[in-house]
């Protein structure tokens, strides 16, 4: 929020007197409690918010407690705050599309009369869409899910269901989940969803605090609804009269779910879906598979940076800014959102989404012309639903009538297409189109909008109804033109009479207080005062003149008023009927809108691959068992679109056996972060129908995506760095497939440097040998690189580690300044130094500290491979303690050890312990761990 509001936000000015006052403050007592709902009422001229809520907006958006005012007096007195249109749009837009932690109410009325006119949730927006969207385009459709957990012995089975409001689709689902709850997380994700209803739960239990985590991570907020409500009774018989089509298949689906169909009713419930006669008939209803999609959850989303951000710089900082490149008005861009939150699985599916892009990127013709008609196109699913609603008047219609009539002009650019795809864009569009827009679809609305809507107008900024459209019309338009002709004469008569020029000196009003009058100057006056007195009714006398009339034009005056009610009464009886007929083309356009959108995002994607500075490729696609995973010259799509940025690509090859799990190593600052966050994104990109910024690009299809970079504390939740790196790591170590890619980013720094990396070690070597999922490891602990050199050295555990390979970002040092230039190239082999003293003196650091810092180094830093595994036991080594050698059989037994204590360390339930719980049983696997250590030296290292 902007801190210096201009004159558009100033305070406005309170206005009620006693008995208005108390007439308000006795019927806000009468409210119900609720924490989260932000109250407003409106007095026509402004809003005001009272009590804690005005607080809350006077401290958010006043930024100060001076624009609070109290009503009534002594120990009654209400916190008051009164609020502007501008002001209200802006604090509405904040509530319910940034913040998840408030609804928003309105009320209306006076004294203490008020009724609950709007309500609204970040979920369900319905009834401020015009307020939210009147300049901006809807660019997400919120999705509201009710989750109905049932928990057991071997895990939790969840009913759950959610409704799109903006698309009317109901989806149901039911899985078994883990106690980190990831497929409701991936769902959530995947959904874009903004607000899910829970059972109210009498006591809090763990499971529940640890579900709602989980919610909290995704940025949805919690809405708890009554037991009873979570109901399944009836539900057929609603959906029946919810969705389009017979109830069977209905009835066939909801029979096959045990859970699922109680959370559908509730929310059914909660969004009063059943009290708007517009939905009846207009929903669909599906089964939400989980594996449909890529797998997504929050942290994966966020070290990609797949959506916005309030903090981003700019546009481009971003995958969805960089990649929003979309021409129709909001329709566009959901779909944009939708498709980068669910990647596919399926590679015919995604090369028929890189065929479509490459036909657009080799013909820049076509791909211009077909951006320059879809610029005129509307929202039409925003329009539709208004119409269906019955909130729609003419100009909705007109929008709608537009945008068909580029529809044409669309499917010829696409006919002139003649390339190696043009079977695929006649079978996805060109047949489509043909169809929807012949005499019974599309052609029929254009053909009622020509004949009933008054198009010549539209000029004038009129909407109105044609008068030949309608025969009682056509009289009343006639009767009103013959009234004006009679007036427009008796206007020449009067000024003949009075001896003054038409228009100039005599002047007719309409549409005064007093209906259609005379006016003349003051200065006029006293030249006509004698005529005035005898054959006129003087109205009044102010400065703008003297205003009269006469009996003729009192009576033509009134006939005109009567006769214009009448046109009124009869364009909006018509309207309405105009809109009610549109009402019926909504499955053409439906489906219209999803093939206008689908065309918008993939000439998006044909545009930003053509129009970098390095030109992106199309990558090559193979089942997630086959093939490896290699990118030629890759390169961070946004951050090389930044201004500052000149790119350094970079391999990666991904290949099964040799480099399938990566341990990168090399100084902070080098490129680690982003090189490993890359990989993700190009091949999210990838499996989003894209083209990749890389020279050369061939991806096996992955699942899920799973990213440990970076972590925060959430002291709120009592949970610290470390324990929020291990919770996110746990999840990665429960949820990861083969299928999967597993990016980590400096692991197990967050605790003391052994712990840290034996954490790390045992982390790696279960994704190596149990997990076996493609992995980019990075990380500070150089020791971690010894991993690589097992793969032929020796048995651990009387298993060999397959496909570790070492990587590092190098960086060049002066031998004479000692200064440290980032090459920002990933080379294979590990790094040999450590280079963090030389980003401090970056840093500035005095000189005194960066010296000591050297010598204490010098002291303890003496690493080499070989010091973790000496493949000859017998030899003897000098130096620093941690250089000691010891034999393979004793590693072995070792290693054997710490990964049974980090197995069980792993798998202890820790988001539902207390504290003191975890504390003693973590103690307990110390002690017990210290115990075996007494026969292994190699484990005795890191006590």
């Amino acid at each position: 929020m902007d801190e210096n509001f201009d004159e558009q936000n100033k305070l406005p000015e309170l206005k009620l007197d006693a008995k208005q006052a108390q007439g308000f403050l006795s019927f806000f007592k009468t409210l119900p409690n609720d924490p989260r709902a932000v109250r407003f009422f409106d007095r026509r001229d402004y809003y005001t918010a009272h009590g804690e809520n005005a607080t809350f907006i006077a401290k958010t958006y006043y930024r100060t407690t001076t624009a609070l005012r109290k009503l009534g007096s002594g120990s009654n007195g209400l916190s008051s705050v009164s609020v502007n249109k501008n002001m209200f749009e802006t604090i509405t837009r904040d509530l319910l599309l940034e913040r998840t932690d408030h609804t928003l109410e309105l009320y209306e009325g006076s004294g203490s009369n008020w009724r609950l006119v709007k309500s609204a949730s970040p979920g369900n927006l319905s009834s401020f869409e015009d307020v939210l969207f009147a300049n901006n385009e809807m660019q997400d459709t919120p999705v509201v899910v009710a989750l109905l957990p049932n928990f057991r012995e071997n895990g939790c089975t969840v009913g759950f269901s959610y409704v799109d409001l903006t698309k009317r689709i109901l989806g149901l689902a039911e899985f078994l989940d883990d106690s980190h709850f990831t497929n409701v997380e991936s769902a959530l994700v995947a959904l874009g969803c903004k607000e899910c209803l829970l059972p109210l739960e009498s006591g809090k239990s763990s499971e529940c605090r640890t579900l709602s985590d989980a919610l909290t991570r995704c940025g949805v907020m919690v809405t708890e609804r009554k037991k009873t409500e979570f109901k399944a009774r009836d539900l057929v018989q609603d959906l029946g009269r919810l969705v389009k089509g017979s109830i069977e298949p209905v009835r066939d689906l909801v029979s096959g779910f045990e859970f699922a169909p109680a959370a559908l009713g509730a929310l059914l419930s909660y969004a009063e879906l059943l009290a708007v006669e517009g939905n009846y008939g207009n929903y669909s209803i599906c089964r939400y598979n989980l594996g449909s999609y890529m797998r997504l959850d929050s942290a994966a989303m966020r070290a990609l940076n797949v959506l916005e951000s309030k903090t981003d710089a700019n546009k481009n900082f971003s995958l969805f800014g960089l990649m929003n490149r979309t021409c129709t008005a909001g329709m566009g861009k959901r779909l944009l959102h939708m498709w980068l939150k669910q990647p596919l699985l399926d590679v015919s599916e995604i090369n028929s989404r890189l065929d479509l892009v490459q036909a657009f990127v080799e013909d820049t013709e076509l791909r211009q012309d077909l951006r320059q008609h879809l610029r005129r196109i509307s929202d039409i699913e925003r329009l539709m639903r208004n119409i269906q609603r019955t909130r729609a008047g003419l100009q909705h219609i007109v929008k709608l009538y537009q945008s068909s009539i580029r529809v044409p002009h669309i499917k010829s650019a696409l006919e002139k297409y003649d390339g190696q795809f043009s079977s695929l864009i006649k079978e996805r569009y060109l047949d489509p189109f043909e169809l929807l827009t012949d005499d019974d679809h599309s052609n029929k609305f254009i053909a009622l909008v020509e004949t009933s809507v008054d198009l010549d107008q539209l000029e004038n900024g009129e909407y109105m109804i044609s008068p030949s459209y309608d025969d009682a019309l056509a009289t009343l338009k006639s009767e009103q033109e013959s009234l004006e002709r009679q007036i427009h004469n008796l206007h020449k008569q009067t000024a003949f009479d009075l001896d003054l020029p038409v228009d100039k000196a005599l002047k007719l009003d309409k549409g005064t207080q007093f209906g259609h009058v005379f006016r003349i100057t003051k200065k006029e006056e006293p030249k006509v005062r004698k005529k005035l007195s005898t054959q006129f009714i003087v109205l009044e006398t102010r400065k703008d003149g003297v205003k009269f009339t006469n009996t003729k034009l009192k009576k033509l005056g009134d006939q005109y008023q009567k006769v214009l009610e009448e046109y009124k009464n009869c364009q909006k009886e018509l309207v309405n009927r105009v809109v009610q007929t549109t009402a019926t083309f909504s499955e053409v356009f439906e489906h219209l809108a999803g093939f206008l959108s689908e065309l918008d995002v993939l000439l998006s994607f044909a545009d930003l691959a053509s129009s970098c500075p390095t030109p992106y490729t199309r990558p090559r696609i193979t089942p997630p068992d086959v093939g490896d995973i290699v990118l030629e010259g890759s390169r961070h799509p946004c951050v090389e679109a930044q201004d500052w940025v000149n790119f350094i690509p970079n391999d990666c090859r991904l290949v099964r056996g040799k480099s399938w799990f990566q341990i990168i190593t090399g100084p902070n600052m080098g490129g680690k972060s982003t090189f490993i966050r890359q990989v993700g994104v190009n091949i999210l990109m990838a499996q989003v129908g894209c083209f990749v910024p890389c020279e050369k690009a061939s991806i096996s299809v992955r699942d899920c995506i799973f990213a440990r970079v970076g972590a925060g504390d959430c002291q709120l939740r009592g949970v610290s760095t470390f324990m929020q790196e291990m919770l996110e790591t746990a999840s990665i170590l429960k949820g990861a497939t083969e299928n999967s890619l597993v990016i980590i980013d400096e692991l197990g720094r967050g605790t003391s440097t052994y712990d840290g990396f034996g954490l790390a070690w045992a982390i790696c070597e279960h994704i190596v040998e149990a997990i076996k999922a493609p992995t980019l490891f990075a990380t500070h602990f150089h020791e971690l690189t010894a991993l690589a050199h097992e793969n032929g050295n020796y048995e651990l555990q009387k298993k060999q580690i397959v496909g570790v390979a070492n990587y590092h970002v190098s960086a060049h040092i002066d031998s004479s300044s000692r200064k440290l230039t980032m090459l920002y190239k990933v080379e294979p082999g590990a790094c040999d130094q450590s280079f963090g003293i030389h980003v401090a003196e970056f840093a500035n650091f005095p000189e005194s500290v960066v010296a000591l810092a050297r010598e204490k180094a010098a002291e303890l830093e003496d690493f080499s491979p070989t010091s973790i595994i000496s493949t000859d036991a017998g030899q003897e080594q000098e130096g620093s303690k941690r250089k000691r050698g010891y034999d393979a059989d004793d590693i072995s037994r070792g290693a054997a050890k710490a990964h049974k204590f980090l197995k069980e360390f792993a798998e202890l339930p820790l988001e539902t312990m207390d504290l003191k719980q975890a504390l003693q049983q973590v103690t307990k696997l110390k002690d017990d761990l210290q115990k075996d250590a007494n026969n292994s030296e190699w484990l005795q290292q890191f006590f």
